[in-house]
């Protein structure tokens, strides 16, 4: 068995080294630019961070033993309206998204013993692959470096790159 470093998964998570903060990335951001679609990209970077939120917490409530329903379609982990609706609905998906990465975190700087626990899949595509909770943790990670990676190239389309609280421009 690997054993995963928890600090590295931590610093993965807030975004430290090669990983762009997720936070940084989308704290400094006006309602307007958050909704903006850019040519060759699918997803505005609202409709990403509400995206990373629905699978962090989806994940997280798997963890603490509740089984939710399975989206049928991955559209579903998109909001229905294709920006948020106004300035306050945007800094409650940022509001949402930081406290469930600092969840996320908390969990990764478990015990051993507590990382080694299975998390009960509830749906088929989760018994392809590992089912402890390090394991659904360090999905969490993948996932929201790749989503966070889109956010920084949408930045970078929009002009808006880097954000106030720094970034890789080299």
């Amino acid at each position: 068995m690997i054993v995963m470093s928890s600090r590295v998964l931590i610093e993965l998570l807030r975004g430290q080294g090669a990983h762009a903060g997720p936070l940084v990335c989308v704290e400094d951001l006006s309602v307007d630019l958050a909704a903006r679609h850019t040519e060759g990209f699918p997803h505005s970077i609202g409709q990403l961070v509400f995206h990373m939120n629905y699978w962090m917490d989806y994940d997280l409530r798997r963890a603490r033993g509740e089984k939710p329903p399975y989206p049928e379609h991955n559209s579903e982990s998109f909001p229905a309206a294709a920006r948020p609706a106004n300035a306050d609905e945007w800094q409650e998906w940022q509001e949402r998204f930081a406290a469930l990465i600092n969840e996320t975190a908390a969990l990764a700087d478990s015990s051993q013993a507590e990382l080694d626990r299975r998390v009960e899949a509830t749906h088929p595509s989760h018994r392809q692959r590992a089912d402890t909770l390090e394991a659904l943790l360090w999905q969490l990670a993948a996932h929201n470096s790749y989503h966070t990676g889109q956010i920084a190239m949408i930045r970078r389309a929009l002009g808006a790159w880097p954000p106030r609280g720094g970034g890789d421009t080299w």
